[in-house]
């Protein structure tokens, strides 16, 4: 399966190092099969550090046997728990190696934080992420599942 990267570097050697700790996930190597998902990530990066263009990485990506990963997949519950956990500093994270997953998008992300404050209980939170069109994200945790499972297979630019 092709998975995609966003940055203004091309990657082709991925790393945990180059994370932020407190995303979604995690601190860690973060990859989608959303295309123009990629696209918008890239953009961004290179808005915010000043580069003319985008780059989006492309990487194929084979499952291994031997990994810790957890999939979200359509459980809103759980995975609205865990996301506002890891923003808070939490290291659950860790006992995973790839965790796979919606997107708190800027849309999402409002509601994250309406339930992170209390402001909405947990029944609204979900309903309104349903409304919401959806992105993926993987995450690899540790360097060790990258480097079985990802492959390099390119890189194109994008133009702002």
């Amino acid at each position: 399966m092709t998975v995609y990267h966003g940055s203004d570097l091309i990657i082709e050697k991925p790393d945990i190092l180059h994370s932020m700790k407190r995303l979604d996930f995690g601190k860690g190597f973060y990859v989608t099969t959303v295309y123009e998902q990629a696209q918008r990530w890239a953009k961004r990066k290179a808005v915010l550090r000043g580069s003319n263009a985008g780059i989006v990485n492309m990487y194929e990506l084979n499952e291994a046997d031997g990994f810790e990963i957890k999939d979200f997949g359509d459980d809103l519950e759980a995975w609205i728990d865990f996301v506002c956990r890891c923003r808070d500093g939490s290291d659950e994270y860790k006992q995973y190696d790839v965790i796979k997953g919606k997107v708190a998008n800027d849309k999402v992300f409002r509601v994250v934080d309406m339930y992170k404050r209390g402001i909405w209980d947990k029944d609204r939170a979900i309903k309104e992420i349903r409304v919401y069109e959806t992105y993926d994200q993987i995450a690899f945790i540790t360097q060790a599942a990258i480097d079985k499972m990802l492959t390099f297979t390119g890189s194109f630019e994008v133009k702002l």
